[in-house]
């Protein structure tokens, strides 16, 4: 597999469509520019539809690839190591904020253990069954995974998007549940973006001290001498310092843009995944909008790169796409507004679309009516 391939399969959204979507928005009764960002995301959605007016969002999908990172057994996470199938469970059970948005906002959750170190029996069939392998390497010291099995994970992310696409979900928020996951996200961002661990150190969503982030600090670095020799292979530095859910996560971004398939990012998870899929395709990140800022700095390093201006900075950091399920309204306002705000009526009409003066007839010198 070359994840380059994807570059000759990804088309940009419609701009001819886009250029229809601007004309009618100058045609709406409330003026250009009056509702902000929300005309320039009907715009991207009717173009991304190949739909003016633009169609509502009616089935969206939170989709969240879980994975454990070997690296979090040197203390950089808030979690303990191995632990991302409590998060799992306890979205299941619908008590983490993700789970009381979703539920709030009625859109379906579906989760995919591409990673996670647990035995399968602890977590529902439908979420295991997809699992690449227990855990990934401590990236630090090690691979994350073999080449095989980055090719395995990527197709796993190919295959969910397909099968999104299939079923008639017309925008996807893009989420992560994981352990050590950011450190792996980091690592990946920093090698791409050519930059130093500092620059991209972060607390995670758990939230670390001073101790455990130079503990974070010092393990990116370490990866990063292991990154930067495969930086010419995506798939490659997936397999060396990125992990089965990461890899999968990059799978299916690239085809999602490749089915015309809307994705909202989350956090820095999804946009290290956002900007190896870039790496691969650079037309592929004009299918995706950034949800929110999440105080990570790498995301803010992987957000600039791939010219992605964030729609929301409410200082979420929970993670596990809480942030960006927070931006879908806001999608869903803007193609609303775009496709039901009424069209002024024609200069020289009045309020009944009748011409000025087209009444019954017309009138002479003397005031007198006179039938057409």
């Amino acid at each position: 597999m070359n994840l380059d391939d994807f570059s000759d399969l990804i088309e940009r959204p419609d701009g001819g469509v886009r250029r229809d979507a601007e004309e009618r928005r100058e045609r709406l009764i409330v003026p250009p520019g009056a509702l902000g960002r929300l005309d320039e995301l009907g715009e991207w959605l009717s173009a991304a539809q190949q739909a003016v007016p633009v169609k509502p969002i009616e089935q969206p999908r939170v989709v969240l690839f879980a994975g454990d990172h070997g690296v979090a057994e040197l203390g950089v996470s808030g979690r303990a190591a191995g632990s991302a199938h409590e998060l799992v469970r306890a979205t299941l059970d619908g008590a983490t904020p993700l789970a009381v948005l979703a539920r709030r906002f009625s859109v379906p959750v579906r989760i995919v253990d591409a990673g996670l170190d647990c035995d399968p029996e602890l977590l529902p069939e439908s979420v295991v069954r997809h699992r690449v392998r227990r855990g990934s390497g401590r990236i630090d010291i090690e691979d994350a995974m073999t080449a095989e099995e980055a090719e395995q994970a990527v197709r796993l992310g190919i295959a969910i998007a397909d099968e999104e696409a299939d079923s008639g979900t017309d925008l996807v928020v893009l989420g992560d549940l994981s352990v050590g996951g950011t450190t792996a996200a980091s690592t990946l961002i920093a090698a791409l973006c050519g930059t130093d661990a500092s620059v991209v150190t972060g607390r995670g969503g758990a939230g670390i001290d001073d101790l455990a982030w130079m503990r974070k600090c010092a393990a990116i670095r370490d990866a990063l001498r292991r990154a930067r020799p495969v930086l010419g292979d995506q798939l490659e530095l997936l397999a060396t310092v990125g992990g089965a859910d990461l890899a999968a996560m990059t799978g299916f971004l690239l085809q999602c843009a490749v089915r015309r398939l809307p994705v909202i990012l989350d956090g820095v998870v999804s946009s290290a995944c956002a900007l190896v899929a870039q790496r691969a395709a650079f037309r592929a990140p004009d299918w995706w909008l950034a949800g929110q800022v999440s105080g990570e700095p790498a995301q803010t390093k992987a957000l600039d790169r791939m010219a992605l201006n964030p729609l929301l900075d409410h200082g979420v950091i929970v993670g596990e796409g809480s942030g960006a399920l927070l931006a879908l309204p806001l999608v869903q306002a803007a193609a609303a507004l775009a496709a039901e705000l009424p069209e002024r009526a024609p200069a020289g009409t009045g309020e009944d679309g009748e011409k000025d003066g087209d009444e019954a007839g017309t009138t002479d010198a003397s005031g007198e009516t006179v039938d057409d």
